[in-house]
């Protein structure tokens, strides 16, 4: 437990599957009053948000498109408006497809590229915004990907935005460290998610995974949520411009175990 997260604000974006949700469950139970961001109504915001509350935290929900400046701007002043303040921002949203290259259209390249990587810089320019208004040493924590590190055919428009989601972390760090605003991103690799599902439930794609995994195994949404608790937290105070990857090893070369290659 970090006991210094009791009673700080945090809004995360698509946080009501998934990722998002362990980390908004994880942030609530240190004490944190979360603000969890959906975007499409099936996703039932309201089912974590009981949760959270049965458990004895606070919990409140918003809708809105990282891609449009308008409902981000929203996400914070409702953050202010409700909790009266904001500590921590997490860009969690985040969208993927597979396209050959030859056959990706301009349409997918540009939802991909609004959500994963303009989504993320409004939400760290808003959020720094406010910090910087408020005189809050916040932290500011993205939802990358092991793809920002490894090239992924057929997916190139992810691996482009995950890719630009590093240089935005790593030069918004820099500008704003004298601020004592930390700024960082976090890797996942192989997850179970729902967005995993159907990949996962194949047996032999399942193990096809697994084998670019050194650990062994597909990790869990929680697995990340705790690394998202130590970065928000005092704990990680010299801790800014970095990437934390979890992924069970999967940027290491997988191949090369065992001394082959």
């Amino acid at each position: 437990m970090y006991t210094d997260l009791t009673g700080k604000v945090v809004i995360i974006t698509g946080a009501a599957t998934g990722i998002g949700k362990a980390i908004a469950t994880r942030l609530a139970n240190e004490g944190c009053k979360v603000v969890i961001n959906y975007f499409k109504k099936e996703e039932n915001p309201e089912a974590i948000v009981k949760e959270i509350e049965q458990a004895g935290g606070h919990a409140s929900i918003i809708q809105g498109d990282v891609s449009k400046e308008e409902d981000v701007k929203a996400f914070v002043q409702f953050a202010h408006d409700t909790y009266g303040s904001l500590d921590i921002y997490v860009n969690n949203a985040g969208v993927e497809n597979e396209v050959p290259s030859e056959n990706l259209s301009i349409e997918d390249w540009q939802t991909v590229i609004n959500t994963n990587l303009t989504g993320t810089f409004l939400g760290c320019r808003e959020a720094a915004k406010y910090m910087l208004d408020h005189n809050i040493k916040g932290s500011i924590i993205n939802i990358s990907s092991v793809h920002e590190i490894i090239p992924w055919p057929h997916f190139v428009h992810y691996a482009a935005s995950k890719g630009g989601v590093k240089l935005l972390m790593e030069s918004l760090a820099l500008e704003f460290a004298p601020d004592g605003i930390r700024v960082n991103n976090i890797a996942p690799g192989a997850i179970d998610t729902p967005i995993n599902a159907e990949k996962f439930s194949d047996p032999e794609k399942k193990k096809g995974v697994e084998k670019l995994i050194p650990i062994g195994y597909i990790g869990e949404p929680e697995q990340v949520a705790s690394c998202a608790a130590f970065l928000a937290s005092e704990q990680a105070s010299y801790v800014t411009g970095t990437t934390l990857v979890v992924d069970g090893g999967m940027t290491k070369y997988p191949g090369f175990q065992a001394g082959k290659g």
